[in-house]
């Protein structure tokens, strides 16, 4: 009885966490959003990643650090007290939750997989001086892709690289590989485990400002932004939106608005980012790791009395 308490309790404070937290983000990502704006395209990418993995990684460290610790030393072993029905009824939502997380990444590995495996069927190695292998595949769709995580590939169409001339060429394979570097296929997988409603208009938010930053890390003079712009445009003439999947990170894919507004912007490019950008980047990174020391000094001073009092938020649970 004691462990199925303890294991109620845990589930019961995650699912109330992580719930509060994420319609909290619901109502007020596009507040942070605008403000991510003045950061750079990067920063600002790894902002919004990281403002959609926070109810999860908040909740799983306030289970983990306090609620389990507080449990099991402060509550009594010997009591014969029942589950509560709050208790039991929350602590169902927290196996729901996680079950449908993991029905989601499942979902998406496979259909991942399952594509990958028809668009590679008699691929053949491209030249390339990249250490990401990449493959020249004989269908047309997708014209280039980024697949996998732990061993990730690049897919190029035959039809695509016959279009464009090699200075094009060369700068869509550095975008690709930007998007490895990051990891942005890990990051759409950690996002399907973390599914929530009302998170799309966020996680395209996210998509989008990561396929810039993609586009300002391939590029490094202007002859490259306009080999890019170029390759763009080329390639979304020819492929149909459709050819992506979740885990595979398209050069091409969205609504034309969206091309369009990458192409004018690699239109604009300059070398050096605006005065404004770079002190909001350089202001972002510093309150950041202040912040970031500020709540790891103050939990370490006050982890103790932070045991009871969770405890005693969570005895009603038991009830």
């Amino acid at each position: 009885m004691f462990a199925a308490r303890g294991i109620a309790v845990s589930l019961s404070v995650f699912v109330i966490v992580y719930s509060i937290l994420s319609l909290a983000l619901v109502c007020g990502w596009r507040r942070v959003s605008a403000c991510a704006q003045r950061l750079s395209v990067g920063h600002a990418a790894d902002l919004l990643f990281a403002l959609r993995m926070f109810p999860f990684f908040t909740a799983a460290l306030m289970t983990a650090a306090l609620t389990v610790p507080s449990f099991l030393l402060l509550e009594p072993r010997a009591t014969d007290e029942p589950v509560g029905a709050v208790s039991m009824a929350l602590g169902a939502c927290g196996l729901t939750l996680g079950l449908v997380g993991i029905m989601n990444v499942v979902r998406v590995l496979r259909r991942a997989s399952h594509a990958v495996t028809e668009w590679t069927r008699g691929a053949r190695p491209a030249e390339s001086a990249s250490a990401v292998p990449v493959l020249t595949i004989s269908s047309a769709s997708p014209a280039m892709t980024a697949t996998g995580i732990l061993r990730p590939r690049i897919l190029l169409s035959s039809a695509a690289e016959m279009q464009l001339s090699s200075g094009e060429l060369q700068a869509a394979l550095n975008h690709e590989l930007a998007h490895v570097r990051r990891a942005d296929n890990l990051k759409k997988l950690l996002m399907r485990l973390v599914a929530f409603p009302g998170m799309l208009g966020l996680e395209a938010a996210w998509l989008e400002t990561t396929e810039m930053a993609a586009d300002d890390a391939a590029v490094a003079t202007t002859c490259d932004a306009l080999d890019l712009a170029a390759a763009l445009i080329k390639l979304s003439r020819m492929v149909p939106p459709t050819a992506t999947t979740d885990l595979t990170a398209a050069f091409v894919h969205g609504p034309a608005t969206a091309v369009y507004a990458r192409v004018e912007r690699l239109l604009a490019w300059s070398k050096q980012p605006g005065p404004a950008a770079e002190k909001h980047s350089r202001s972002y990174g510093l309150t950041l790791s202040v912040a970031t020391f500020s709540a790891i000094a103050m939990f370490a001073l006050t982890y103790s009395k932070l045991l009871v009092h969770v405890h005693t938020a969570t005895e009603w649970l038991v009830r």
